[in-house]
């Protein structure tokens, strides 16, 4: 990997979809193995998965992992946190505003 190039995978994975009370949530897991880096950029393939209300559906996909050059890394790592404090500036409450 160049400091300007980028590598592309492809990965077989593993697609949970939680729509239930307890629990809303998507997880990826890669069957090989494999580890995302910062600025690497995931996409699956396939249609959009549903998961009805109160159901957790599981499926096999693909995966194509776009791998950041050394560049991107670096500018990812040095940024990475600005990024993260701006999420920090929102907060959930049960209180509507009007």
């Amino acid at each position: 990997m160049g400091w300007l190039t980028r590598d592309i995978e492809r990965a077989p994975c593993t697609v949970e979809i939680s729509h239930r009370f307890e629990s809303l949530h998507a997880h990826l897991r890669f069957n090989n193995g494999a580890v995302i880096w910062p600025g690497d950029e995931v996409q699956v393939k396939g249609p959009e998965i549903m998961a009805p209300f109160g159901e957790i559906v599981t499926e096999d996909r693909e995966a194509i992992i776009v791998r950041a050059s050394k560049l991107e890394r670096l500018w990812t790592r040095l940024t990475g946190d600005f990024e993260v404090m701006e999420l920090c500036e929102f907060s959930f409450s049960e209180e509507v505003t009007l």
